[in-house]
């Protein structure tokens, strides 16, 4: 319960100071255009970067006590050990960059905000999960 309240706290934490980042942060090149590599995206990416790390450690740690992967696409690589791993975390890493840089390209610059957002909130949920479970072993 704790690590779940914890998890909370940090996104809202995270998500309120990324707010008042975009208000300052947002000097365009040329009219109605923005910038990706922002200090806003520098910042979301690297935030997901430990998640997706602390994921991949909370995973191999959780398979080596007995547990299972759940997720299907991602079962064949990780019960291959830690190299299977880091492939599953940069297919992850590549397919939610992807996905934002696409919105961006196409400016939807709010859709982009949003889909990183929640694919921040995804990864902090799923290692809010391993460590719950972990624990509670």
């Amino acid at each position: 319960m704790k690590i779940k309240f914890l998890a909370i706290l940090l996104l809202i934490g995270i998500a309120e100071a990324q707010e008042r980042l975009v208000a300052t942060d947002h000097v365009p090149d040329a009219p109605g255009t923005r910038r990706f590599w922002s200090a806003e995206n520098k910042i979301d990416l690297s935030i997901f970067a430990a998640q997706l790390a602390a994921d991949a450690i909370t995973t191999q740690r959780g398979l080596s006590e007995g547990f299972r992967e759940v997720n299907p696409l991602m079962r064949p690589l990780v019960t291959r050990g830690v190299a299977g791993q880091a492939t599953a975390s940069a297919l992850s890493f590549g397919a939610s960059l992807g996905t934002v840089y696409l919105l961006h390209v196409t400016h939807h610059y709010r859709a982009e905000r949003i889909t990183l957002r929640l694919v921040l909130a995804g990864a902090c949920a799923l290692v809010g999960h391993n460590i719950a479970l972990l624990r509670g072993r």
